[in-house]
C-alpha cells in the first residue's frame, strides 16, 4: 500500500508539473482577458465555469482514450514516452527562451474580442481549444497516459486517478485565474508573471527530460538504476 501511495503522489506531481506550463493558467488568463472585458461579474463567472467544464471534458477524454488510440496506430509506450518527453522538453525550452508567441496570441485575442458576436460562441473555440487546452496539452496527456499504463488493473486505476486529479487541479487553477484576472494584473504585474512562468518552464524541461530518458531506456531494454 505505501508503494501505491508513493506512485500516486509521484504521478500526481509529474502530472501537475507537466500540465502547468502547457496549460499555463496564469499567462493564458492574460491572453483571454479581452474576451471578458464587456461582461459583468456574473456573466464572467458563468463563462469561466463553462470554459473549465469544457477543458476538463477535453482532457479527460484525451487521457482515457489515449491508450486505445496508441493501439489503433500500433505505437509502443517507450516510443510515446521518448517522443512525448522530447515535446515536453521543447515546450519548456520555448517558455524559457522567449515570449513572442504569447504576445502575438494576446494581440489576436484583443482583435477577436472586437468582432461582434456572443461570448457563448467563443467559449469552446477558440477560448477552450486551442488557447486554454491546445495541442501541447493534448500531447502531454498522451504522454502521461502512456507513462501510467500498466497491465495491473489496480495500478492502472491508481495511475489514472493521479493524472485525473492533476487535470482537476489544473481546471481549478483555470477557474481561479480566469475569474480574477484583473486582480492578478494589479498585484502580479508583467515582471512577476514572467518570473513565475520561467521557474515552471525549467521544471517542465526537467520532467520532459526524465520522461524521455525513461522512454529511451525502454526502447533499449535498459533497467533504471535501483530496478
Amino acid at each position: 500500500m505505501p508503494d501505491n501511495i508513493q506512485t500516486f503522489i509521484q504521478l500526481l506531481f509529474i502530472g501537475v508539473i507537466a500540465l502547468f506550463p502547457v496549460v499555463n493558467p496564469v499567462g493564458t488568463a492574460f491572453i483571454v482577458m479581452p474576451y471578458f472585458d464587456h461582461l459583468t461579474d456574473s456573466e464572467r463567472r458563468s463563462a469561466v465555469k463553462k470554459i473549465t467544464l469544457y477543458a476538463f471534458c477535453l482532457c479527460t477524454v484525451t487521457l482515457f482514450a489515449g491508450h486505445w488510440i496508441l493501439e489503433l496506430f500500433g505505437l509502443t509506450i517507450p516510443v510515446i514516452r521518448t517522443a512525448g518527453g522530447i515535446m515536453i522538453c521543447k515546450t519548456g525550452w520555448e517558455f524559457l527562451s522567449d515570449k513572442q508567441d504569447e504576445q502575438k496570441a494576446a494581440s489576436d485575442a484583443a482583435n477577436a474580442s472586437s468582432v461582434p458576436g456572443k461570448i457563448d460562441d467563443k467559449l469552446f473555440y477558440p477560448i477552450t481549444f486551442p488557447i486554454t487546452t491546445g495541442a501541447g496539452t493534448i500531447s502531454v496527456l498522451f504522454t502521461l497516459s502512456a507513462h501510467s499504463t500498466t497491465k495491473d488493473a489496480t495500478h492502472y486505476l491508481i495511475n489514472s486517478g493521479a493524472i485525473l486529479l492533476a487535470v482537476l487541479l489544473m481546471c481549478i487553477l483555470i477557474y481561479i485565474f480566469y475569474s480574477n484576472t484583473k486582480l492578478f494584473v494589479r498585484y502580479l504585474g508583467s515582471t512577476g508573471e514572467q518570473i513565475f512562468n520561467r521557474i515552471m518552464a525549467f521544471l517542465i524541461f526537467c520532467v520532459g527530460l526524465q520522461i524521455a530518458a525513461s522512454g529511451i531506456m525502454g526502447l533499449f531494454a535498459i533497467k533504471p538504476p535501483g530496478a
